[in-house]
């Protein structure tokens, strides 16, 4: 007879940790709900809650806080994939904050600052008590801070000098009237990680993430491929590059890394190997300075 091996993987481990911090949400909290951009990580998220919840429905709604400048082949999986599984989509709109007069956009570009009004707005609006958020703590130094349960105050702020201690896994979820928790499955999870379970359950992605031929412009160091919302300025010459994306945020401050990955097995085997995060060869938003992840989501951000 052989003797039955209880352990679990690295992948098991970090699923189940995930599913249990869903499922706990769900029970804990009144009205969760589930930010979903049609990123890689929020893909990986919205798998992991359909599992926990599987074979009922995902008992909350996702939301997109869109900037009016996504990728339009992350949108478009955005929009197949909720339409598979049958949740609402809560879609809150930059351009029409602008348009009202909520936010004004930034001389940089950048609308990564004004999401946080817009998104605060959105929780108010539909009395949000919990919100999932597919961030990793390897991706940033002030994510790295940052607990599983996220508790923000009244004003959607979040303060990490006081947040709650999360032994043995237990998670306190208990808020006032206008507060709300932060929640972060994926805390525990890597780059790599994240790509071999994409990998191991054959979940679908957005072509971008894999290398092919585009026409790019150089900045700063970063290659941006050319689309509706980044032309060539002056100066600057348009060619030809195999590149991929690491992380799909906005088009126009997005940039891709050169890649030769055009399979998720040749992702995982170029993952493996780099030592830089996605943000931080990509990301042309976080280079204000080295603070500025944590000052947004001081303010209220992700």
């Amino acid at each position: 007879m052989t003797t039955p091996d209880y352990r679990l993987t690295q992948l098991e481990t970090l699923e189940a940790e995930s599913i249990h911090v869903i499922r706990e949400v769900a029970a804990e909290l009144e009205r969760p709900v589930l930010l979903f951009s049609g990123g890689k990580d929020s893909i990986v998220m919205l798998e992991l809650a359909r599992k926990a919840f599987a074979p009922a429905r995902i008992p909350f709604p996702v939301m997109h806080v869109d900037t009016g400048l996504n990728f339009p082949d992350v949108l478009e999986f955005r929009d197949k994939r909720v339409a598979e599984l049958g949740v609402e989509l809560v879609v809150a709109s930059v351009p029409d904050a602008m348009a009202r007069g909520l936010v004004r956009e930034e001389p940089n570009g950048s609308r990564n600052r004004i999401q946080t009004p817009v998104l605060l707005e959105a929780v108010e609006e539909h009395g949000f008590t919990a919100l999932f958020g597919g961030a990793r703590r390897d991706e940033d130094k002030a994510r790295a801070k940052e607990r599983v349960f996220s508790f923000r105050d009244e004003f959607g702020q979040w303060d990490p000098k006081n947040q709650r201690p999360e032994l043995w896994d237990l998670y306190n979820g208990r808020i006032h009237l206008g507060e709300s928790i932060r929640v972060f499955p994926l805390s525990n999870w890597t780059e790599l990680d994240i790509w071999q379970y994409i990998a191991r359950e054959g979940i679908e992605i957005p072509g971008l993430y894999l290398a092919q031929e585009r026409e790019v412009v150089e900045r700063q160091g970063m290659l941006y491929a050319v689309n509706e919302f980044v032309r060539p300025r002056g100066g600057e010459q348009v060619f030809r590059e195999t590149v991929r994306y690491r992380t799909v945020g906005d088009a126009n401050l997005t940039a891709a890394v050169r890649s030769q990955a055009t399979t998720v097995a040749d992702v995982i085997a170029e993952i493996a190997v780099t030592r830089m995060t996605e943000r931080g060869a990509t990301r042309g938003d976080d280079k204000v300075s080295d603070a500025a992840m944590e000052d947004r989501k001081k303010e209220g951000y992700f």
